[in-house]
């Protein structure tokens, strides 16, 4: 049974990895991700995981995507480009909680689409102007939703976690899981 991951991601690989899974290809899906105009988080992230799964769509093949949003209430956090929109998304988290929102969509050899969402909330310690300074410094905010990466070493400034590691870092593996054994993948 063919896999394809539809994602440029190593996080992503690297998560698949933990539960056995190796696809047979991994295809980046070329997608327009901008937020429609009203867009909720929710819908959001669902929409652009069925989107990635749909642009690279192989008959006969499964094809896995996923999407992972950071949501500040009804407000979605960007990828972050710029050192000035991470510390801007930072401090917008700094001392407060936040909702991660991890769609995964998978289309089964049949064509069917299924879909799981993994819901995770954060509680990010206020930050002191020392420790965002360092944190942006690292420069692991690249291209994170929200500005962090919690694999790294934002880690340690996060004080709580309620919901899914693997969601919050951009796959997460229960619902993940789930959706290719009932699609008949073979895990262990």
């Amino acid at each position: 049974m063919r896999l394809i991951l539809a994602s440029a991601s190593p996080r992503r690989l690297d998560l698949l990895a933990r539960i056995g899974v190796t696809p047979d290809a991994v295809t980046p899906a070329e997608i327009d991700e901008t937020p429609l105009k009203g867009e909720l988080p929710i819908p959001y992230a669902r929409r652009i995981a069925a989107a990635k799964a749909e642009a690279v769509r192989e008959g006969g093949a499964l094809v896995l995507a996923a999407d992972t949003v950071v949501a500040a209430g009804r407000r979605i956090l960007p990828k972050t480009e710029t050192e000035a929109e991470a510390r801007a998304a930072l401090l917008h988290l700094s001392g407060r909680r936040h909702r991660v929102y991890s769609a995964v969509n998978l289309i089964d050899a049949e064509g069917r689409a299924r879909h799981r969402l993994s819901t995770s909330i954060v509680t990010f310690k206020r930050l002191s102007e020392d420790e965002l300074s360092a944190y942006l410094a690292s420069g692991e905010w690249h291209g994170k939703a929200g500005g962090y990466a919690i694999q790294g070493r934002a880690e340690a400034l996060i004080r709580a976690l309620s919901g899914s590691f693997s969601g919050v870092m951009g796959l997460p593996l229960f619902e993940t899981r789930a959706l290719l054994r009932a699609a008949g993948y073979p895990l262990g």
